[in-house]
């Protein structure tokens, strides 16, 4: 939001280089054992497979299994006897390619890619700042969740428990992308 914004790089890099220096402090005093635990399995997930690695390691079993074409909506093993932790919230791309496999991932990742790429096209075309910060500001948080969520699902981030926008099943974060969406289109309207 910085960036788009128009904020000097100067100012930009002083913003970066104190995040640093809050981040290592959070390190060391801020962040609990469990929390560290779960940083460093991220980094050498075979320390404990069935402990803080179990969740990563079947999330891979889960993708791996499904194949190209998946094996069938509700015919997913791993999902459906447990061995998926919260395939409806934090699992749910593992869950999904399971059943659907590479085309049903596929096609999920190309409506993501629709839903931003029109979105950037409204927040190009955005008359006034309101609105072109707005769409902007939507247009990161949908990709840095849909990033984050199959980065973590594809153990290629930490864990973090952070929901697929559209997809997961919960409350606040549907609604809040169903309003953002709504305010979006009248945007697009009205201004």
């Amino acid at each position: 939001m910085l960036l788009v914004s128009g904020i000097k790089w100067r100012h930009f890099l002083i913003i970066i280089l104190c995040g640093l220096m809050i981040g290592v402090a959070g390190w060391n005093f801020f962040l609990k054992d469990y929390q560290r635990e779960r940083i460093i399995n991220y980094m050498e997930p075979q320390l404990e497979p069935l402990g803080a690695g179990w969740n990563r390691n079947q999330a891979l079993i889960t993708i791996g299994s499904g194949g190209l074409f998946g094996k069938g909506i509700g015919n997913g093993s791993q999902t459906r006897y447990g061995f998926l932790p919260e395939p409806q919230t934090d699992f749910i791309f593992s869950a999904i390619t399971e059943e659907m496999g590479l085309v049903g991932a596929s096609v999920l990742m190309s409506l993501f890619f629709i839903l931003i790429w029109r979105i950037l096209k409204i927040a190009k075309q955005a008359k006034t700042n309101f609105a072109r910060l707005f769409a902007s500001g939507f247009v990161i948080l949908l990709i840095a969740q849909v990033f984050v969520h199959i980065g973590m699902n594809l153990g290629l981030l930490p864990i973090i428990g952070i929901s697929l926008p559209f997809v997961s099943y919960g409350g606040s974060n549907l609604l809040f992308s169903y309003l953002s969406l709504g305010i979006i289109q009248s945007l697009k309207i009205n201004v």
